[in-house]
């Protein structure tokens, strides 16, 4: 089953939490997509993976867990900078295979110290430097 057999359902509907991550389409490693957005200003800060237990874990404890791709762990995000992540929402998409997270982000969100990881914008024919580090 996937999360398309649920599209039909009316607002305030609920669906229990179990089955949900169990429709969830992840890939092969078992990850998803989350998209972490700052929650009263809109800004979109950074994309990172999620997976079950990464979900249950932010669920349960309110500051937000990634699994690291490159160190193959879990990250907390702000675990050593400091610069951490409060869950305020979560939400999946249509699909099943992205997770938006509203957060509280204290500090900047990216690991080069700027606020959020897309500063390289592109500009006509270049790509530009769109922030500095804070």
């Amino acid at each position: 089953m996937s999360l398309k057999a649920f599209e039909t359902m009316k607002k305030g509907e609920t669906l229990a939490l179990d089955e949900v991550l169990a429709n969830l389409k992840a890939d092969d490693a078992g990850l998803i997509a989350a998209i972490a957005q700052q929650h009263d200003t809109g800004e979109v800060l950074m994309l990172a993976y999620m997976n079950e237990k990464s979900i249950r874990e932010t669920l349960e404890t309110g500051q937000v867990c990634y699994w690291s791709r490159s160190r193959q762990t879990y990250w907390r995000k702000g675990e050593s900078s400091g610069h951490r992540q409060s869950l305020v929402s979560m939400s999946f998409d249509c699909d099943g295979d992205c997770i938006l997270l509203q957060v509280d982000q204290k500090g900047p969100a990216c690991h080069t110290n700027r606020r959020d990881c897309f500063f390289f914008r592109v500009e006509g024919d270049k790509v530009v430097i769109h922030s500095a580090p804070q």
